[in-house]
């Protein structure tokens, strides 16, 4: 799985901008968190998904917390560790936390077939 790296605020434009054009998601890790490091470790076994399906942003939160910040104002979303947000035409179409980060979930979300 190839993470693009968020840490910049300015990204967040850019991931909106592309939005529009193929599903954005954004995974907010702490590196402090073991439940983090699970639900990391299980989206990147699980990924089934190409670079033309979805786009997957990563944010260190713990580093950059103004960034996580922006996320939950900019996106209306209740900021949590580990987090994924689908950004789906410039808006936060579906936000999960914790334990309930799956790929499976996310092939649900965008109607397709596991």
């Amino acid at each position: 799985m190839d993470w693009i790296a968020l840490d910049k605020i300015e990204q967040l434009d850019e991931i909106q901008r592309l939005s529009h054009e193929k599903p954005c998601l954004i995974f907010k890790h702490s590196t402090r968190c073991n439940i983090s490091s699970i639900a990391q470790y299980r989206l990147n076994a699980d990924w089934d998904f190409s670079a033309d399906e979805i786009v997957p942003f990563y944010l260190d939160l713990i580093q950059f917390r103004p960034i996580s910040a922006e996320i939950a104002d900019r996106f209306q979303v209740h900021h949590e560790s580990p987090q994924v947000l689908l950004i789906q035409a410039g808006e936060c179409t579906y936000d999960a936390s914790h334990l309930d980060i799956s790929v499976e979930e996310l092939h649900e979300i965008l109607g397709e077939k596991v």
